[in-house]
């Protein structure tokens, strides 16, 4: 059974399908499974805006679906740019033009208090409309510099102190076990296993 992501970032679903890979899951987009609406995200929080892309997929095509919804939250910020951390800096906006936004946000801001986190919350809608959420984060800093080839999105500067490194210089088998979304998938997985039991591989 097909497994549809949420999401039209490639660079996602090949991440996903790398920490699911031990699952005989066909994870696919949700481009792939014939869905290309637009999804209003207008959710006053992570899990909200998960369930809201996890419910509009379910109900037109009626499969076994995932939604995460993720984000950077920095402490100095107030939590900013939170879950507006895609479009916070215009809704075509690069990667390179949002981390400089956020340095000029944080100017003020000594480089030992720009505390962060990466936060992911996946909800799931199963074939028979149940449905449940669960959340990942992993914490660290904002790094004054742009670090590492790997990974995608705010990576280059999310600097983690206890392996000296940014997730970006991560090889991908490293940041997949210590991630937001590494942990949240493997919260989800955990719950599917409870319900499902040994129907798991059968999604």
């Amino acid at each position: 059974m097909d497994f549809i992501v949420a999401t039209k970032n490639k660079n996602k679903i090949v991440e996903i399908r790398e920490i699911l890979k031990d699952f005989k899951f066909n994870v696919i987009s949700m481009e792939d499974a014939g869905f290309d609406d637009d999804i209003i995200e207008d959710g006053a929080t992570f899990e909200e805006n998960a369930l809201i892309k996890a419910r509009a997929i379910h109900k037109k095509i009626n499969g076994f679906v995932m939604a995460d919804d993720s984000g950077l939250s920095i402490n100095a910020l107030g939590g900013a740019p939170g879950i507006y951390s895609a479009r916070f800096a215009g809704e075509n906006a690069s990667y390179d033009f949002k981390i400089k936004k956020i340095w000029e946000m944080l100017d003020e801001i000594k480089a030992t208090d720009r505390s962060a986190s990466f936060i992911c919350a996946i909800a799931v809608v199963m074939t028979d409309g149940s449905e449940f959420t669960v959340r990942g984060e992993c914490h660290g800093q904002i790094y004054t510099k742009i670090e590492g080839y790997n990974g995608f999105g705010y990576d280059p500067v999310f600097f983690m102190p206890e392996y000296n490194m940014t997730t970006a210089m991560m090889p991908p088998s490293m940041k997949n076990e210590i991630s937001h979304r590494g942990i949240a998938l493997k919260k989800m997985i955990d719950v599917l296993e409870k319900k499902l039991g040994d129907n798991l591989s059968e999604i």
